[in-house]
């Protein structure tokens, strides 16, 4: 199947972000694309000046944001196409909300949406209210987790989605800064999955939007540009070119985290008892 990491602008004005999102949905659509992942605060913004108050959430248009949500609902259903749509997600209390993705089905569903589980320090302080648990999902026969930003930066966000046996990870930022793109290639050739990588338009000199395939490579990469784009890839577990890591790396990796390959051959011999010994 064909997918497509967005590099959309991304500012204070709602409407305006949604009009980008909706723009790249039409141009990937028409190229063939099924699934289109944008990135973190897409729709609502993400920063603090981006959210344009005072009192920050407390003012936020949230009639607004479901408006556009349920919009971009509407325009999966006419395309045909799945989107993984980032923005924030208002609790029932006075917490902060949620530093979100809202998937979208091909059908104009809400399928589900995946809470940023590790916050940085300015976020976890006053800003977002992390999330809980793992997203997977499936798109005609392939499985899907998600992350956001700065959980590049943690292993076992990626190590948990090959055991629930993602074929790949939608990852959202706002900015894909040089040592992410190292972590993003090592997740997805560790594990041997594709990742998609979003970012916004005008974060891309910092690294721009690309797909890694499962061998730790990108497959593709958008330009840097200060207009909205995208950049796609095939996803082919038959693919000649993934035949290592995914049809041989992987399954095996698999077998020996389970230990029981390297329990029977295990002796005891006394020169490896003798820690000592040269």
């Amino acid at each position: 199947m064909k997918i497509a990491a967005a590099q959309t602008v991304v500012s204070d004005d709602l409407s305006a972000n949604a009009a980008e999102i909706k723009q790249v949905l039409l141009h990937s659509a028409r190229q063939g694309v099924q699934l289109v992942n944008f990135c973190e605060g897409a729709l609502s913004g993400y920063s603090k000046a981006q959210i344009s108050s005072p009192d920050c959430w407390a003012s936020f248009d949230w009639t607004a944001q479901e408006t556009e949500l349920r919009r971009i609902a509407d325009l999966c259903r006419e395309l045909r196409v799945f989107a993984v749509v980032g923005g924030a997600h208002k609790l029932s209390t006075d917490s902060c909300p949620h530093n979100s993705l809202y998937i979208f089905s091909d059908s104009g569903d809400l399928l589900t949406r995946y809470d940023k589980r590790f916050l940085s320090n300015s976020e976890i302080n006053g800003w977002y209210t992390p999330g809980v648990d793992p997203t997977i999902f499936d798109v005609d026969g392939y499985r899907f987790g998600c992350a956001l930003c700065i959980e590049s930066q943690f292993p076992e966000v990626f190590m948990e989605y090959e055991q629930l046996g993602a074929d790949a990870v939608l990852f959202g930022s706002y900015g894909i800064p040089e040592h992410f793109q190292i972590a993003l290639r090592a997740h997805a050739g560790l594990n041997c999955f594709w990742i998609s990588a979003a970012t916004p338009a005008q974060e891309a000199h910092k690294g721009p939007a690309g797909i890694v395939g499962p061998d730790g490579v990108w497959s593709s990469r958008s330009l840097v540009s200060a207009t909205s784009c995208f950049s796609m890839a095939v996803l082919d577990r038959n693919d000649p070119a993934y035949e290592i890591p995914l049809q041989k790396a992987r399954p095996w990796r698999a077998k020996a985290r389970l230990g029981s390959i390297y329990q029977e051959k295990t002796v005891m011999d006394e020169r490896s008892q003798n820690k000592s010994a040269y």
